[in-house]
């Protein structure tokens, strides 16, 4: 069963009944990231998320994680380029204590300076652990190769002279401004009467919002074109392409993803098999899709030896070339439609992917997920639609890529 409401204040509930189960996933959704974000603000949302965590007038930050404890609840949160979210998952008899306690501290925390010091510390190791994870760091470097300096460019944890300096009242002004109610998603999934988790919203978080008015702010979207590098003393050279994909709600989306299950979504796709199997070049390799509003890209990352650089290079752009001629096969295109449908309907079976699932569609869309007719639609994927989404990607004329290692200067593209 879904259930969906619009409350006066322009806040949203959408409710995903799951029966069989017996607990609740709930989370806060809110439609901010660091693809809003200015420069002297990057950073602030992923900020904003650690310090919700911290203490409001009602609780301290002890009293927070205890309160939680004392249910069984489980309690977390994170931010991406365009979203931040707040969840917690509980027992279904304890859903109305869980969710008391998640409004509260969005609703109400106070930001101690004496925590704020201590959770720049945190945030400043989190900055400094993801320089020394290459994988990682080498995904970020693509993006700001792929979109620039701005918008979806920007790094989600942003840089650590960023976040020395924030302020409490930088805080403040940043929710004030992105924490608006029509900005804003409550999503519930599993064993919850909906009606039940209607007046919760009501209590303990629409009746407590601050009806502000929303503008929404404009994202720069200029692709950059670049290839960028970053010199690191470690074993491994970290390399990624990054190609033009679809926009989120494309009608070629599901398509496109099938395109790239069959070209480097798991073992037997063509690059695991070309470039590890055959090749030997890289343990891992993989190739995934973001998808945005306003567009998306295709990204395939490998870790090579130093010396197989450019042989692992030739072998990718080798299977994409490949790949973009010859298009799929049939067995390819019933892989990947299975591929795709299975990992929607796994999906199914966790109410904490379902609360996402439904909550994201939500805010994006402003309309209720029916997940029915997207497994129809990924049935119907038929070879044209494959071999369309391939026309949509791997444009070389905005492609941009990104190597970390010990290296002195970019991937040629």
């Amino acid at each position: 069963m879904k259930y969906s409401k619009k409350f006066p204040s322009g806040l949203r509930l959408v409710v995903k009944k799951i029966d069989g189960v017996l607990s609740v996933s709930m989370g806060i959704l809110a439609g901010t990231g660091s693809c809003f974000e200015t420069g002297a603000e990057n950073g602030i949302s992923h900020f904003i998320e650690h310090m919700m965590f911290k203490g409001t007038a009602k609780r301290s930050a002890f009293e927070i994680s205890d309160a939680m404890d004392c249910i069984g609840a489980q309690v977390n949160a994170f931010t991406s380029k365009d979203i931040t979210c707040y969840y917690a998952k509980s027992t279904t008899d304890h859903a109305g204590e869980a969710f008391e306690i998640l409004s509260d501290f969005v609703l109400n925390s106070i930001f101690p300076e004496e925590e704020m010091e201590r959770e720049k510390g945190v945030v400043l190791e989190e900055i400094a652990m993801n320089e020394d994870t290459p994988d990682d760091l080498c995904l970020d470097v693509l993006a700001e190769a792929y979109f620039g300096e701005e918008g979806y460019g920007r790094p989600i944890l942003g840089p650590a002279e960023n976040v020395k300096n924030f302020t409490r009242q930088n805080l403040f002004d940043y929710i004030a401004e992105r924490y608006n109610p029509e900005n804003l998603v409550v999503s519930f999934a599993g064993n919850i009467d909906v009606n039940y988790a209607a007046e919760l919203v009501e209590k303990y978080f629409e009746s407590a919002l601050q009806k502000r008015k929303f503008a929404e702010r404009k994202k720069p979207l200029a692709l950059a074109h670049k290839s960028l590098f970053k010199t690191k003393d470690i074993e491994q050279a970290h390399i990624a392409f990054a190609y033009p994909s679809l926009a989120r709600e494309d009608e070629l989306m599901d398509a496109a993803l099938v395109v790239n299950a069959v070209l480097g979504g798991g073992m037997s796709s063509r690059l695991f098999q070309k470039v590890r199997e055959q090749m030997g070049l890289a343990y891992t390799v993989y190739s995934y899709i973001s998808s945005f509003t306003e567009g998306g890209l295709l990204t395939v990352y490998a870790g090579v030896n130093p010396s197989n650089v450019a042989k692992a290079q030739d072998a990718i752009e080798g299977v994409i070339a490949e790949f973009c001629k010859n298009k799929l096969t049939q067995d390819e295109l019933a892989r990947g439609r299975e591929q795709l449908k299975s990992s929607l309907v796994l999906a199914q079976e966790n109410s904490a992917s379902q609360m996402l699932a439904y909550g994201k569609y939500m805010l994006y869309n402003d309309a209720v997920l029916d997940f029915e007719k997207r497994v129809r639609g990924i049935e119907a994927i038929t070879m044209e639609d494959c071999e369309r989404a391939i026309a949509a990607n791997f444009g070389r004329e905005n492609m941009a890529a990104s190597i970390v290692g010990k290296v002195n200067r970019p991937l040629e593209i």
